[in-house]
């Protein structure tokens, strides 16, 4: 037993000895790997890559990884910048298992100690070299003064000061990957990892860029290349060997290291100020991506406009129709009850009551709640002039009649109180039987027609009416009540009695107190009341009824044009999936990720709704100068709710595509073109 135990102790100290031989007996190590494994999926099982790596590396080392093609040494150095993962083995960072990190954690790993240069640079093409330089320090916190003092020191140092804002389609190949390596040291870069830098130069670019690497390593940065050409890895201090997966080589015994330099990048901020700052850059980054591709654009609110238009333009029609009706009920009379013979309209025993009377109408009018009381009675006769006759109705009314039903005066004047109390002919014409009488347009007044066989002055003549509400195209005659009653008709019987209802007192108020006396005054009731306000509540029911049938239409519509932004934005995630990947390397947190194309998807719908809304009122004055009838009204709360819509679409239907794009693994991301 206790020889057993001796033998583990001496394997332990083994271990621990050989660890510190690989370590040079430098202390800590920056990056460390044991037994690291990374196995891909395939059809027969999964295939391994990498296979039990072992691999210390120190700050300030320049180390050169290299093999033929399929080593796994691009592999590796993806697990080495936190790109990917190892399926097994435990890589260490400054002390810090990686396993054990959330995707932030690992992004700000990425954003705060690696900068990368890839071998086709992963620039992107729509931003200037300053703004390609400058994406890491977007999701670092920094203010857009620094950064872009920064980035412009960055690319002067490498020779670029005259091409800041130049587009990566204007740039060679060396000035690209120049940019490349001002992005990877844009927040200090102390770890600089190299995939193929020369491999998409010229022999002389390529050996620019090894000189730049190897100053910056003498600056003391740590610089990890991946190569397969054995001239690169000549300029390292440290080459590492790789094949089939297994270190083969290793020559860390070569040079010490120099020390680890000092952070030249400013600290990154935290707090409100650093996330609003951020906010602000992904609502510039997302507008950019906008105008960059504004025909997809166009097309993905193309369903939120035709959405917003038909909500918008149903909304005002509804709304300019129900104002339109409301108004030509009022001008049939303001708070105006009527009463009627009967139990209702289409009672056939109403001819038959003989109970409602001008007596009635008068004690109506003596009511504290009452304006006015217009007692009316109707007969049809024969009208005659000259050699014309038509048929007229003949409606008896008092004086205030035409006050409490709205009618206005075109020529002439309106019979008054004396003429009813003397049963005067005087009669008033309406519009309709003026152009009857006087086709080519005399003059009406003071004209002498036969109403039966009784003769009548006509004294005035009404406006014709804007309201088509209870339209009658036939010819109407007003006399005094009481020269129907005394002359034409012969009866003492009205046909009903409107009662126009004083301020401050309601409608219901007035209606109860007119059927409790009525009913006193006959006996029973014998009779029914009718009111605007009734007919009004009628009309906005139902109107309110087809607005929101018609606007459920509508919004099927918008949602159907929610459904084409998320699978356009769907697309344009898979579109942009390298863009993703890119930004993922240089530091973005998934929350950057879903929160650009979160903006992007509101941006697109609140834009597209602006249009629409834009839209919606330009249909609506071509329609109103087509037709007179047409009247819309446009409402805030109309426009408001439809913004609202269109944001809340950009959310609810921009939130599955945006998820999908801050979900991507980086380096799966990267790897797709």
């Amino acid at each position: 037993m206790t020889e057993h135990r001796l033998a583990q102790a001496g394997e332990a100290s083994g271990k621990e000895s050989a660890e510190k031989a690989e370590d040079g007996g430098l202390g800590a190590p920056l990056m460390r790997l044991r037994g690291v494994t990374r196995e891909f999926p395939a059809g027969d099982g999964p295939v391994a890559v990498l296979k039990d790596v072992n691999l210390t590396i120190r700050a300030g080392e320049m180390v050169a990884i290299v093999g033929p093609s399929g080593s796994g040494k691009s592999t590796l150095m993806n697990i080495i910048g936190c790109l990917d993962q190892p399926s097994r083995g435990s890589y260490q960072v400054l002390g810090r298992e990686t396993r054990a990190m959330q995707p932030d954690e690992l992004a700000r790993l990425r954003r705060e100690h690696f900068g990368f240069v890839f071998q086709r640079y992963q620039l992107l093409t729509g931003l200037t070299a300053q703004d390609n330089v400058e994406i890491p320090a977007i999701y670092a916190g920094l203010g857009a003064a620094a950064r872009r003092a920064r980035s412009a020191r960055l690319l002067e140092r490498l020779g670029l000061g005259e091409r800041l804002a130049h587009k990566p389609g204007q740039l060679s190949g060396g000035q690209q990957q120049r940019v490349s390596i001002a992005r990877a040291l844009m927040n200090g870069g102390s770890v600089v990892l190299a995939d193929e830098p020369t491999g998409a130069l010229d022999s002389h670019t390529g050996e620019q860029v090894m000189q730049i690497l190897q100053e910056l390593n003498a600056a003391g940065h740590t610089i990890i290349l991946v190569t397969h050409d054995a001239k690169v890895a000549a300029h390292a201090r440290r080459v590492i060997e790789i094949a089939d997966g297994r270190i083969t080589r290793d020559s860390a015994a070569a040079a010490a290291p120099p020390a680890a330099p000092a952070s030249e990048a400013p600290p990154p901020k935290a707090g409100l100020a650093a996330w609003l700052m951020r906010l602000r850059e992904a609502a510039r980054m997302a507008l950019h991506a906008m105008l960059s591709h504004r025909m997809r654009t166009l097309l993905t609110m193309l369903g939120i406009i035709i959405g917003i238009v038909s909500v918008t333009l149903v909304n005002a029609i509804g709304e300019g129709a129900k104002q339109q009706i409301l108004s030509n009920i009022s001008s049939i009379g303001t708070n105006t009850i009527s009463i009627f013979a009967g139990s209702g309209f289409g009672d056939r025993r109403a001819d038959a009551i003989r109970t409602l009377s001008a007596a009635d109408a008068a004690a109506l009018a003596e009511q504290p709640y009452a304006h006015s009381a217009t007692p009316q009675v109707q007969t049809s006769v024969t009208l005659r002039m000259g050699n014309q006759e038509k048929t007229a109705t003949v409606s008896g009314v008092s004086a205030e009649y035409f006050n409490v039903r709205g009618l206005t005066l075109a020529a002439g004047v309106l019979f008054d109180e004396s003429s009813v109390k003397n049963l005067a002919l005087d009669a008033v014409i309406d519009d309709n039987t003026r152009k009857t009488l006087f086709p080519d347009g005399g003059n009406p007044l003071g004209q002498i027609i036969l109403l039966g066989s009784v003769p009548a002055r006509i004294i005035g003549v009404t406006a014709k009416e804007k309201s088509n509400f209870g339209f009658n195209s036939g010819n109407t005659v007003w006399l005094p009540y009481t020269s129907v009653m005394g002359r034409l008709t012969g009866s003492q019987v009205l046909q009903n009695i409107s009662v126009r209802v004083k301020d401050g007192y309601t409608t219901h108020y007035a209606e109860k107190q007119i059927t409790e006396l009525l009913t006193r005054r006959h006996g029973s009731k014998d009779f029914f009341t009718s009111n605007s306000d009734t007919v009004r509540e009628m009309v906005e029911k139902t109107t309110f009824t087809m607005q929101v049938f018609i606007s459920s239409i509508a919004v099927i519509a918008l949602v159907v044009g929610g459904i084409g932004v998320m699978n356009i934005m769907l697309v344009s995630v898979t579109e942009r999936t390298p863009e993703i990947g890119i930004r993922m390397a240089v530091g973005a947190r998934q929350a950057d990720i879903l929160q650009q194309f979160l903006i992007e998807a509101v941006f697109v719908c609140l834009l597209g709704g602006l249009l629409g809304i834009g839209l919606a009122f330009g249909l609506g004055w071509v329609l109103e100068r087509l037709s007179s009838e047409v009247h819309l009204v446009f409402s805030a709360n109309a426009i408001l709710l439809a913004v609202a819509c269109s944001t809340f679409i950009g959310l609810a239907f921009g939130f599955w595509p945006a998820r999908s794009a801050a979900r991507l693994n980086p380096i799966d991301a990267l790897s797709r073109q």
